[in-house]
């Protein structure tokens, strides 16, 4: 039998900064009824991201340590148009977002744009470009 990926779990600084981060890309965490260092998000398809604050993840990984450098992981959200692209991601940079990649036309058939949420982490905004 295969494993079935069906958590992603995010170590976050500011528990309350990344909420308010990921609702402008319409998820909904929910703060953990047993600890209020914990957050949870179900999405369609029995996907299921989590939020975990430093704190109460580092018990549990021992040695662990603040990743420096930039991104390892992206999480990517799909848009229905190039232009939902170009509108969410200068939604996020007026809400004071950084920006690391301004919207671009890839070569691979996509308009692409990259955030970083609170942490750093990446957040890939996409969508497929129309057929010429």
């Amino acid at each position: 039998m295969n494993p079935t990926l069906n958590t992603i779990d995010v170590v976050v600084s500011d528990l309350q900064a990344s909420m308010a981060f990921y609702a402008h890309l319409g998820l909904e965490f929910k703060l953990d009824e047993h600890s209020p260092e914990h957050a949870g998000c179900d999405l369609p398809g029995g996907l299921h991201v989590m939020l975990d604050t430093e704190s109460f993840r580092t018990p549990f990984l021992p040695g662990w340590t603040k990743p420096s450098g930039g991104p390892r992981t992206l999480l990517c959200f799909e848009f229905d148009t190039p232009a939902g692209v170009d509108a969410k991601y200068a939604e996020l940079l007026q809400a004071g977002y950084h920006g690391i990649a301004e919207p671009f036309d890839a070569f691979w058939g996509m308009r692409y744009a990259t955030v970083a949420d609170p942490d750093g982490c990446g957040v890939d905004l996409y969508a497929t470009l129309p057929s010429s």
